[in-house]
């Protein structure tokens, strides 16, 4: 019971770094309209890699509650 609570909470935190990266895109380079690279610095490295780490999170606790 206890890691269904953890994992809601851990959705929400994934849906809102989400939602903040993608604030930070425009409509023509999600659909590779920009063909810039350019590396990821400061706040966008942060929401970056915690996107990734709550993904993983995410993924291991639902695997547990499914045991």
């Amino acid at each position: 019971m206890l890691t269904l609570i953890f994992q809601i909470i851990v959705s929400l935190a994934l849906i809102t770094v989400i939602i903040l990266q993608a604030k930070g895109t425009g409509l023509g380079a999600s659909f590779g309209g920009s063909s810039n690279y350019h590396t990821r610095r400061g706040i966008e490295k942060t929401l970056f890699t915690a996107t990734i780490i709550l993904a993983l999170v995410f993924v291991v606790l639902a695997i547990v509650n499914a045991f």
